[in-house]
């Protein structure tokens, strides 16, 4: 019997794995819960790792050699999961959003990556590692580009954005920066490439006061939410808890600008940006 297919990291390693195990499961006769028990995780779970939404860890591949049969072939092909462009907190977040139908996200402080410019990843990467090397900038920003590759389809992702007016208003990377990159973000909006609305700082107090929230949905796998913090982030998947999310990034929609009053206000906010550089 021939042995499975040897994985090419520089594919698509996470959904290769993920059909691989979905292969050895079924040849098993186990169903996701079955396999999912003596792993100390939910059957939602392993169909996130068949799907690609979700990295498998050194752990989860021994236990599903040991419980499949598979000669170590999991834990083999695991080191190519490992290879990421991201920050740690970031890497399965991002990896998630390449096979993701819908993404939608709540931004209290900073344009969202998949939405920044050059020049605004730049500067935001600067802020964060002040003293490292271009060439080190010059990566990470290389990354974030790559990450907004997902908007030259036309369609698909779904791209759901609530901009809090902080995000605006903040002079990241200064006035023209900010005028460029407030123009981008009109720009895919206009297109109706992206939904994009404003929550202004009249709404007041509200649900996602504590920070960024982003949501993932996907065609054969359950959804997740996405919560980060600073250097830190984590993937949230039990059913309850993304539901819970799910409610909170309603609310905010339900308190924010229209989608065509948001444009409005974000081309008013990118002239102001280029009227007042003009002035110095």
């Amino acid at each position: 019997m021939p042995g499975p297919k040897k994985l090419d990291p520089s594919s698509s390693p996470r959904a290769l794995l993920g059909a691989e195990l979905r292969h050895r499961r079924e040849a098993a006769g186990l169903s996701q819960d079955d396999l999912g028990a003596p792993l100390f995780v939910s059957g939602s779970f392993i169909g996130q790792l068949e799907a690609g939404t979700r990295r498998m860890q050194l752990d989860q591949a021994q236990k599903l050699d040991e419980v499949l049969g598979t000669d170590g072939f999991f834990v083999r092909n695991c080191a190519a999961l490992k290879k990421s462009k991201y920050p740690d907190h970031f890497a399965e977040a991002a990896e998630a959003e390449r096979e993701a139908i819908a993404i939608k996200e709540y931004a209290p402080l900073l344009i969202p990556g998949l939405l920044q410019t050059e020049a605004y990843a730049r500067a935001v990467f600067r802020a964060y590692q002040p003293t490292a090397t271009e060439d080190t900038i010059d990566e990470l920003v290389a990354a974030q580009l790559n990450r907004a590759q997902l908007l030259v389809d036309p369609t698909t992702p779904l791209v759901w954005v609530v901009l809090d007016e902080a995000a605006l208003r903040r002079h990241t990377g200064g006035r023209t920066v900010m005028g460029q990159a407030l123009r981008h973000i009109a720009a895919l909006a206009r297109r109706h490439r992206v939904i994009v609305q404003v929550l202004p700082f009249s709404t007041g107090a509200h649900m996602a006061l504590e920070g960024p929230l982003k949501l993932m949905s996907f065609s054969d796998a359950p959804p997740l939410a996405y919560l980060q913090g600073l250097g830190t982030g984590k993937l949230q998947d039990d059913p309850a808890t993304v539901k819970r999310y799910e409610l909170t990034y309603e609310l905010v929609v339900a308190s924010a600008l229209s989608p065509e009053v948001s444009l409005a206000l974000i081309e008013s906010v990118a002239e102001d940006y280029t009227h007042d550089d003009h002035q110095f």
